[in-house]
């Protein structure tokens, strides 16, 4: 990359902000009087849209199941949102920016709501490990390669009738 065209790059938040919350406690208040030690699950989807000419909206969904055996002790999912101006960058350093280097930035936000939410919930705390959101970007562009490749293969095979 040059320097020219590194200095024409332009990356600015615009604002981040809490664009949906959801709590669900179905088995409280029995569920406690049991001893605690869930089965934690973290599901992580991030998505982004164009909103006008170098202007995007950034998405990150973080949703946590805790399970004691087979019943739901809480369900909580944030999807925190977040406006960035992104300029000069080709359309690999776009994909890289708004889909690992932007859900990076949303994440502490996301992590501080859930632990809030759960807080509330009356359940212990927890706290998210740091996440790898460049490593995941380079594996789902893997997955992507793979099937383009499967599929090429796959479609370029004569068929027998």
């Amino acid at each position: 990359m040059s320097d020219q065209q590194q200095a024409s790059q332009q990356f600015e938040i615009q604002k981040i902000y809490l664009k949906d919350v959801s709590l669900e406690t179905p088995n409280s208040p029995m569920i406690f009087t049991e001893q605690w030690q869930p089965q934690t699950e973290v599901r992580l989807e991030t998505g982004a849209k164009p909103l006008a000419e170098g202007l995007f909206e950034v998405s990150l969904t973080v949703t946590i199941t805790a399970k004691l055996g087979d019943r739901t002790a809480y369900l909580v999912e944030v999807q925190q949102g977040g406006l960035f101006a992104l300029r000069g960058f080709d359309d690999g350093q776009m994909g890289h920016m708004l889909h690992a280097y932007c859900p990076n930035l949303l994440f502490p936000f996301a992590r501080e709501e859930l632990a809030s939410l759960i807080g509330k919930g009356g359940f212990p705390a927890l706290l998210l490990n740091p996440i790898n959101f460049d490593n995941l970007y380079l594996q789902r562009l893997q997955q992507q390669q793979a099937q383009a490749t499967a599929f090429s293969s796959s479609s370029s095979a004569p068929t027998m009738s």
